[in-house]
């Protein structure tokens, strides 16, 4: 049997953390299998449904690298095939014309919460003679939903569960206008898309039950249901905006890699021993849903910062440099010639060891770009007193001297230098740092030595001392 699972968003927002990760989940149980992985938009509420919701959607699957098989299935295309099923259900006597008005049925919901009862439909054109039914009125259709015993199903994350019957009325699967219901739409799309198994977050359990009457009274075969526990925020609470809560392109924005957001995605809720760093390859041989954790994961920023962190350190250096570039041209508003390029590609070693995000690593690189004088900032200025002024100054002098331009020799140089002035290290390398970058934090004073060269770092000096 070939595994078949789906991703079925409803376009009436941004792909959100939470569902990514139930992408992502149906996506791997599917790879690893050697099954489909299938992308359908459940857009058949069209007054919510909108073009940039599902642009959004897709565009932030193809930035995770989700690659679905086949064609995206629209679900509003398919609203004939779903009411011929209902009227199918109809001629099997499995369903029923329902000609309560909308009154009627607002009266039925007070009179039940009036009295504290459950607010469901009373069944009262179940088995009534369709030749009472109102003039002039369109009917919904409605399934007859076993009235004893249970409806059980076996859920592959949350075991067994069973809800008696008398508890579910009878839902609606046809509106009045005949257009289906998300219950009956769900069904046929995923009967048809030939779907195995459906990995869903668990606020979908009470619907699978429902569906599962549906499928019952076809006689379809049922899938797999797996129903993951849902995100929620450091404290515990229901996952918000304040929480984490944003449209993946947010993420993206704020500079986390693809492969770093999969990572974080896979480790909410699912576990493999003790392995934190999980690549996708790793995580498709090991997925399975048996490791689903039952409740709910936690959403924690600090941690997806340091694991992005670590996928920086670990990025080839040219995707990291044509990342950065954009950010550089984006924020400086100017165009980079091959200098800064080549400075850049010099100093991405240094600064991608310091980097949890690429904005924090564009503005690490700005030293590489920025135009003589530099504009110090606020920290650098303060590093920046008469006395530091005279001592690079100093400095600037023995740097001339030097021919071979190479660490071990600036190295020498400034170490030397320190000693002669009865000071450590340190004392003169930070007002050089910024001098040279024009901040307090930056890749090794070495490497910023080298990425700059001999000419460019001895002007960036000059232009500090010469304003003694």
């Amino acid at each position: 049997m070939t595994f078949v699972t789906r991703f079925a968003p409803s376009p009436t927002g941004y792909l959100h953390i939470g569902g990514a990760r139930t992408a992502m989940f149906n996506w791997l149980f599917a790879r690893h299998h050697g099954g489909r992985f299938r992308l359908r938009i459940e857009d058949t509420d069209r007054k919510r449904s909108t073009p940039e919701a599902i642009e959004a959607i897709i565009e932030g699957m193809r930035w995770l690298e989700l690659d679905w098989d086949d064609e995206v299935v629209y679900q509003s295309n398919k609203s004939k095939r779903h009411a011929e099923i209902a009227h199918e259900l109809l001629k099997r006597g499995a369903a029923y014309n329902c000609y309560a008005t909308p009154e009627e049925l607002e009266k039925m919901r007070e009179e039940a919460r009036a009295e504290g009862r459950h607010a469901s439909y009373d069944g009262r054109w179940r088995d009534r003679n369709l030749a009472e039914a109102p003039p002039g009125i369109s009917p919904a259709v409605r399934l007859k939903t076993p009235q004893e015993g249970e409806t059980i199903l076996n859920d592959l994350v949350q075991g067994e569960v069973r809800v008696a019957n008398e508890e579910l009325d009878d839902m609606v699967l046809l509106r009045s206008d005949g257009t289906p219901t998300y219950m009956l739409s769900v069904v046929v799309d995923d009967h048809d898309m030939e779907i195995t198994h459906a990995i869903r977050g668990d606020d979908h359990l009470t619907n699978a039950v429902r569906q599962a009457q549906i499928y019952q009274a076809l006689d379809w075969k049922l899938p797999e249901f797996a129903h993951i526990p849902l995100i929620h925020g450091p404290d515990g609470a229901k996952l918000s905006k304040r929480h984490g809560a944003l449209g993946i392109g947010a993420y993206r924005e704020m500079g986390y890699l693809p492969e770093a957001m999969r990572n974080y995605l896979l480790r909410l809720g699912w576990s493999h021993g003790d392995d934190e760093i999980i690549s996708t390859q790793q995580a498709i041989e090991w997925f399975g849903l048996e490791t689903v954790g039952k409740s709910p994961a936690r959403f924690d920023f600090q941690k997806l910062e340091n694991l992005n962190g670590i996928y920086i350190r670990e990025a080839d250096d040219h995707r990291l440099v044509d990342m950065v570039t954009a950010g550089l041209i984006n924020a400086t508003g100017r165009e980079l010639n091959q200098i800064h390029l080549d400075r850049l590609k010099l100093a991405m070693p240094g600064l991608k060891e310091r980097a949890k995000t690429i904005p924090e690593l564009v503005e690490n690189a700005r030293f590489c770009v920025e135009t003589r004088p530099l504009d110090l900032d606020t920290k650098a200025q303060k590093l920046i007193d008469d006395e530091a002024r005279i001592r690079l100054a100093l400095l600037r002098s023995c740097l001339d001297t030097i021919d071979d331009w190479i660490e071990s020799t600036l190295d020498e140089t400034l170490r030397a230098f320190a000693a002669s002035e009865g000071i450590k290290l340190g004392k003169i390398a930070q007002p050089l740092r910024a001098a040279l970058t024009g901040r307090t934090v930056s890749p090794g004073i070495f490497d910023v030595l080298l990425v700059l060269g001999r000419e460019e770092s001895l002007a960036r000096i000059s232009d500090i001392g010469s304003t003694l």
